[in-house]
C-alpha cells in the first residue's frame, strides 16, 4: 500500500509509515475479533461424554398370541418415548410351547437376553398403553419406577400392586434376583416380586403430581370377553405361590430361544425372541393343569 501511495505522488515520511502500519494493525485486529470462534475440543468432549452416558432402556413384554394388540402398542411408545428423549428398544418374549403362560418367567428371560447393552428394564403388558405425556420412563436409580399406579391403573388399586408397567435398573433387578419361576397361568407374580422387593429394602416410587385418574391415564385395550385369563388352580399351586418364593429367579430360569427375529411395524423395529420355557413337572407340576372331565350324558334316549 505504501508504494501504492508513493506511486500516485504522495511522499510518506517513515513516521507517516509507523503510523499507518499502526492503523492497519488495529483495524485488521478488530476484524479479526468479529470472525465466529468454534468451540474448543474439551467443550465437544463434554458433549459427546453426556450422550454416552445416557441410560439405555429395555422394554421387555412377555407375550403370547396377541398381534393385533402388539400392532397398536408398538407405534404408540415410539410416539410415547420419542417426546421424552429416551434411549429404548422393545424386545417382544414370545412364549412358543404349549404350558401355561409364564409373564415372570418370560421376564427373567428377557432381563438376560438384554444384560450387556441395557441399564434398566421395562416390565411392559402389551395391553396398557401411557397416555399422559407425565409419565416419564427415567432411569430409576433410587428404586424400582411403577408407571401404572393404583391411583391410575384402570383396574387395580390395592396398595401393594406393582403390576402393568414397571421400570427397574439393572442392579436392583439382579440384587432380587429377579422374578419368581414358579407363576405359570394369570396372577400374583407381581405381588410375589413386590415382597422381594420389599425384603431388599428396595422403595417402590411412583410417578408425581399425576392429575388424570383411573380413566384417562393409560388406555386399556385388552378385551376380557376375546381374551380370557386362565385363572385355573390346579394340584398344590394355590398353596405354593400364595408364600414367598426364596429359591427361583432370574438365575434358574429354564428355557431354550429357538429364534429371534427383527421385525418391524410400521416401519418401527423390534426384536422378537421366541422362547420355549421348560417346566420341572415334580417341582411345578401346575404348569399344564389337567383338562376337567367332560360329563357324560346319561340321559337315555
Amino acid at each position: 500500500m505504501l508504494r501504492n501511495l508513493y506511486l500516485m505522488g504522495y511522499r510518506v515520511s517513515s513516521s507517516k509509515c509507523l503510523t499507518i502500519c499502526l492503523g492497519l494493525t488495529f483495524l485488521m485486529g478488530c476484524f479479526i475479533a468479529t470472525l465466529p470462534i468454534p468451540p474448543p475440543e474439551s467443550q465437544n468432549l463434554r458433549i459427546s461424554a453426556k450422550t454416552l452416558d445416557k441410560k439405555k432402556l429395555a422394554i421387555i413384554v412377555p407375550f403370547r398370541d396377541r398381534f393385533e394388540e402388539l400392532l397398536e402398542f408398538v407405534p404408540h411408545m415410539y410416539k410415547f418415548l420419542k417426546k421424552q428423549n429416551i434411549l429404548f428398544d422393545i424386545f417382544v418374549i414370545q412364549q412358543k410351547d404349549s404350558n401355561r403362560f409364564n409373564r415372570a418367567s418370560l421376564i427373567n428371560v428377557g432381563y438376560i437376553f438384554t444384560n450387556k447393552n441395557y441399564d434398566y428394564i421395562a416390565m411392559h403388558d402389551v395391553d396398557l398403553l401411557p397416555i399422559n405425556d407425565n409419565l416419564k420412563y427415567d432411569y430409576p436409580g433410587l428404586g424400582p419406577l411403577h408407571i401404572s399406579s393404583p391411583e391410575t391403573h384402570p383396574k387395580y388399586h390395592y396398595a401393594t400392586f406393582i403390576g402393568g408397567i414397571l421400570l427397574v435398573s439393572r442392579d436392583h433387578f439382579e440384587l432380587v434376583k429377579g422374578m419368581s419361576n414358579n407363576y405359570w397361568g394369570w396372577g400374583l407374580e407381581d405381588d410375589e416380586f413386590y415382597v422381594r422387593l420389599k425384603d431388599a429394602g428396595l422403595k417402590v416410587f411412583r410417578p408425581k403430581n399425576i392429575t388424570t385418574g383411573t380413566e384417562n391415564t393409560f388406555k386399556h385395550i385388552h378385551d376380557k370377553s376375546y381374551r380370557k385369563r386362565d385363572m385355573r388352580k390346579c394340584f398344590n399351586q394355590r398353596e405354593v405361590t400364595r408364600h414367598r418364593d426364596r429359591v427361583t429367579g432370574v438365575h434358574d430360569v429354564a428355557y431354550t430361544i429357538h429364534s429371534t427375529h427383527s421385525v418391524a411395524i410400521d416401519d418401527l423395529p423390534i426384536t422378537v425372541v421366541n422362547v420355549e420355557l421348560l417346566c420341572n413337572k415334580s417341582v411345578t407340576p401346575w404348569c399344564k393343569c389337567p383338562e376337567p372331565a367332560k360329563v357324560k350324558n346319561t340321559k337315555q334316549q
